[in-house]
């Protein structure tokens, strides 16, 4: 297939453009590199034996885009494009509405104008807020507690009312809960710009020697060690999660909405220490008050996505600490040492 993918220089993106790149493939990556590096799609080239294209835009922009599908002539858009961290959220929200509202909305106007049909869009368990308690279930009652939560939510009714009005459009919702790892081959990987928002990244850096220490937000949650728990999934688990729910739309009309988890808490310290274990580096932290927006503990109950996309997580929290460590040190300043 013809698969243009949004935000394709990006961590999750890069991993599943080499993945969609290994099956055969053709993909068109629109990226606007504002928190990502197109080296890292230099190195998808080398690890896949193939290039994916690029155009170097945001989303927003129709012109950009509609030049892009007229080009490529994509049947299928993987969409991961957006700001993504929820502390960040709560002090820009202007800016994560109109960045991730606006860019589903002109992305969908321009799939209808040349008549692309298959989504996949990057959602994410926040949607499930505090108004359940984990595991989740898809059908378990949504409500985010913060701004980046609340656009990915609202990203889902919007494509749930497009496709209730157009029969034609498939639509697959993937909620992934907390992604950690890299590539084994350690030449991708998460690169943060600025100081990472995301747990391991910010581990790997303190390992690396990038920084001083962790903070650890909260200690005093009702978790086994106080600690936020959350279910981490391996990125190269999470792109075959894509790949998946690609091939379910070929045949499969309609909107649709999967969980990508494990199924299996891990708390802020318990990845400390499997990081410990993995690189030999001991983790300096200092625990801080709790951050707005944060819930206690976030996982997911992932049997529909076994059951229907014949999918399931096979990669461990070891594996994904060691990969990660394996990228870190290969890459000290991320994609900067190319």
């Amino acid at each position: 297939m013809r698969v243009l993918v949004t935000g394709g220089a990006g961590y999750i993106g890069s991993h599943t453009t080499l993945a969609l790149l290994k099956e055969g493939h053709d993909v068109l990556v629109v990226d606007d590199l504002s928190n990502s590096s197109v080296e890292s799609l230099h190195r998808v080239a080398e690890l896949a034996g193939r290039e994916a294209g690029f155009v170097e835009a945001n989303v927003r922009d129709e012109a950009a885009l509609d030049a892009a599908f007229a080009d490529f002539t994509p049947e299928a858009v993987i969409h991961f494009a957006g700001w993504k961290a929820v502390g960040e959220s709560t002090q820009i929200p202007l800016v994560y509405y109109r960045e991730n509202l606006g860019s589903t909305i002109t992305l969908l106007e321009v799939m209808a104008q040349h008549g692309c049909r298959s989504i996949v869009f990057s959602s994410s368990a926040t949607v499930y807020g505090e108004l359940s308690e984990p595991p989740f279930t898809e059908d378990a009652p949504t409500g985010a507690t913060n701004p980046y939560g609340r656009t990915k939510h609202m990203i889902e009714q919007i494509l749930a009312d497009v496709a209730a009005a157009d029969d034609q459009l498939r639509v697959a919702v993937l909620r992934y809960f907390n992604p950690i790892g890299a590539d084994e081959s350690g030449r991708i990987g998460e690169d943060p710009k600025g100081i990472p928002n995301n747990l391991l990244p910010f581990v790997a850096q303190v390992a690396a020697g990038r920084r001083e220490k962790l903070m650890v937000f909260g200690d005093d949650y009702p978790t086994p060690d106080g600690t936020g728990t959350r279910d981490y999934i391996h990125v190269v688990d999470l792109a075959a999660g894509h790949l998946a729910a690609l091939g379910h739309l070929q045949d499969h009309d309609g909107y649709h909405v999967w969980n990508l988890g494990t199924g299996q808490p891990s708390s802020v310290l318990d990845i400390v220490h499997a990081f410990e274990k993995a690189s030999g580096v001991t983790i300096p932290y200092e625990v801080a008050p709790r951050r707005p927006g944060d819930v206690a503990s976030s996982f997911a109950d992932p049997k529909l996505a076994q059951t229907e996309l014949g999918w399931r997580a096979e990669l461990s929290v070891e594996q994904a600490c060691a990969d990660t460590h394996r990228w870190q040190a290969a890459n000290p300043n991320g994609f900067a040492d190319a």
